[in-house]
């Protein structure tokens, strides 16, 4: 004899297996996944109020930043978009036309340069000297290092 003999008929085994395969195909339950109110509405007149959780996912602040950063990206990206397209214009013009160009800029800093020289000229200059003697000053400096970074003090004693 076999050591495992099995223990149910033909007629069994077929009866189980089917059991089993209409277990496992069966249809599943329906769940709703809307609610639909049907309490009458007033004729005439405002329905009563229903009480709305308020289940807002970011804070008013968090909002506010996005909107900001976003309208901060659309001006960059349209100023970037203007300088391209200056620049691109500028790459394609002729030596002659680059010198037209730059030629307003050119003359405001040669008036600069020398509205900068004009002052400078006035500032220094000369003036007579009242100390009469010799002027002698003593500094001793203390310098203390410390620490694996090497952080250096001086300290300065007049």
């Amino acid at each position: 004899m076999a050591a495992w003999e099995p223990r149910l008929s033909d007629a069994e085994a077929n009866a189980e297996a089917k059991r089993i395969i209409n277990e496992a195909y069966r249809p599943v339950r329906q769940i709703p996944t809307a609610y639909r109110d049907f309490n009458p509405t007033p004729l005439i007149g405002d329905a009563e109020p229903i009480r709305q959780d308020d289940r807002r996912t970011v804070p008013a602040w968090a909002a506010g930043t996005a909107v900001a950063s976003i309208g901060i990206g659309a001006g960059v990206t349209g100023i970037g978009c203007g300088a391209w397209l200056v620049l691109k214009g500028l790459s394609a013009m002729t030596i002659t036309g680059v010198a037209a160009i730059c030629a307003p800029f050119i003359g405001v800093a040669f008036a600069a340069l020398a509205i900068g020289a004009a002052v400078s000229k006035a500032k220094a200059s000369s003036s007579k000297h009242i100390y009469q003697g010799s002027v002698t000053k003593h500094t001793h400096v203390t310098t203390h290092t410390r620490g694996v970074l090497s952080r250096t003090h001086n300290h300065l004693h007049s």
